[in-house]
């Protein structure tokens, strides 16, 4: 399925650009996401926590940026994850790309996912709606870090930004701990798509 939300930052493109690029710096403000480790410059693995109403899933993902473009300020990943518990599993082309604004910057994100297995069953509805809910609290978190104010040169404790390797295997949080995304409305959609199946499947046998 393919899903596409925007948002915006107060923040020039560069800037923002700049931010988007370093990925351990941007997984703690998805909702829900913890980097697990830097396997190389343009790799990494990360643990991703979704909750659908009384339902908690736990990705462990695999994560590759795949193309960059500078100039037109876009950049592809590709993830590919598995639920812990053998749930089933997600593959995901996510393309970003940032458009200049009067007043920040304009971010889109496409994404082409594919799910397999029991996280299946929820509809393109639900899964809209998680989609949308994690961007807005992932746009929030984005204003917030780049409202921050730069780090001085030399100064201790600083992770490795992009190109600085594995050493930056066990990144700090900068910001606040991510639970998993939910919400009742999502519960209550999932229920309604649980119940829309069971009287087709039971119409079916009619």
């Amino acid at each position: 399925m393919r899903l596409e939300d925007q948002f915006k930052v107060p923040a020039s493109p560069e800037k923002t650009w700049d931010l988007l690029q370093d990925v351990p710096e941007i997984v703690p403000c998805m909702p829900g996401a913890e980097l697990a480790e830097v396997v190389g410059e343009n790799e990494w693995k990360a643990v991703v926590g979704v909750k659908v109403g009384p339902i908690a899933l736990r990705f462990l993902a695999d994560v590759e940026r795949r193309e960059v473009d500078e100039e037109k300020k876009s950049v592809v990943l590709a993830a590919d994850a598995e639920e812990e518990r053998g749930r089933g599993n997600a593959e995901a082309t996510i393309e970003s790309y940032l458009a200049p604004t009067d007043d920040g910057t304009e971010v889109t994100i496409i994404t082409e996912l594919t799910l397999q297995g029991a996280v299946a069953q929820y509809g393109r509805g639900v899964v809209a709606d998680i989609s949308a809910q994690i961007t807005r609290e992932f746009a929030n978190n984005l204003a917030r870090k780049l409202e921050e104010p730069e780090p001085q040169a030399g100064a201790s404790g600083t992770a490795a930004g992009r190109g600085g390797g594995p050493q930056a295997a066990a990144p700090t949080r900068s910001g606040p701990a991510q639970k998993p995304i939910g919400g009742l409305r999502l519960a209550l959609k999932a229920m309604w798509y649980g119940i829309v199946r069971r009287v087709k499947s039971l119409f079916s046998r009619t």
